[in-house]
C-alpha cells in the first residue's frame, strides 16, 4: 500500500494524470517483515525521543531495502527495483535521497500502528471470546506483569500515546 501511493504520487507530480502506481509481489513479506522488525524495536526503544527512534527506523528501513535487495539479486539474478542510474544510489539497491521520505514514513509508524491496535482490538470486540482468549494467562504478553506487553493498546496499558 506505501509503495503503491508513493510510486502513484511520484508519476502525479511527474505529470501522469492516472497516477500510475506499481509494486513488485516481493514487497510484501519485505514490508511486513520489516514492519515485524520496527514493531520489535518500538519498545526497545520506547525510552528515547521520537524523532531518535524514527532515525533508528529509518536506518531499519534502508536496511531491509538493501539486504531483501541483495537477497533477490543473488536468487533471481537480478533485483525488481535498480537505482543505478538514479538519485544518490548504494549498489543500485537504495536511494539515500529518499531519506527524507523514510524518515516520514518512520514518524507515522508509531501513530499507524497505535491506530491499527485500537481497530483490531474494536473489531475483536465482536468477536465472541476473542479478548478473553488474548488477555488469557499464557497468551502473548500476559503472564509477564508487564501493562506494556499485554497487548492492549498504550493508553490501557497505562502508556501514553505517541505525539
Amino acid at each position: 500500500m506505501l509503495e503503491v501511493c508513493f510510486t502513484g504520487m511520484e508519476h502525479a507530480l511527474k505529470g501522469d494524470r492516472t497516477c500510475t502506481a506499481k509494486t513488485y509481489l516481493w514487497m510484501h513479506p519485505i514490508y511486513g517483515t520489516t514492519a515485524l522488525g520496527l514493531e520489535y524495536l518500538q519498545e526497545r526503544l520506547r525510552f528515547l525521543p521520537r524523532l531518535v527512534r524514527a532515525l533508528a527506523y529509518t536506518a531499519v528501513i534502508f536496511g531491509a531495502e538493501f539486504t531483501s535487495g541483495w537477497l533477490l539479486r543473488k536468487a533471481l539474478g537480478r533485483c525488481p527495483w535498480d537505482y543505478d542510474d538514479k538519485g544518490w544510489s548504494v549498489k543500485g539497491l537504495i536511494r539515500l535521497d529518499y531519506a527524507p521520505f523514510w524518515y516520514a514514513t518512520a514518524l507515522l509508524f508509531e501513530p499507524m500502528h497505535e491506530a491499527f491496535l485500537l481497530v483490531t482490538r474494536e473489531a475483536l470486540r465482536h468477536v465472541p471470546g476473542a479478548l478473553l482468549a488474548l488477555e488469557a494467562p499464557g497468551s502473548p504478553g500476559q503472564g509477564t506483569g508487564d501493562a506494556a506487553h499485554s497487548g492492549r493498546p498504550a493508553h490501557e496499558a497505562g502508556r501514553p500515546l505517541p505525539l
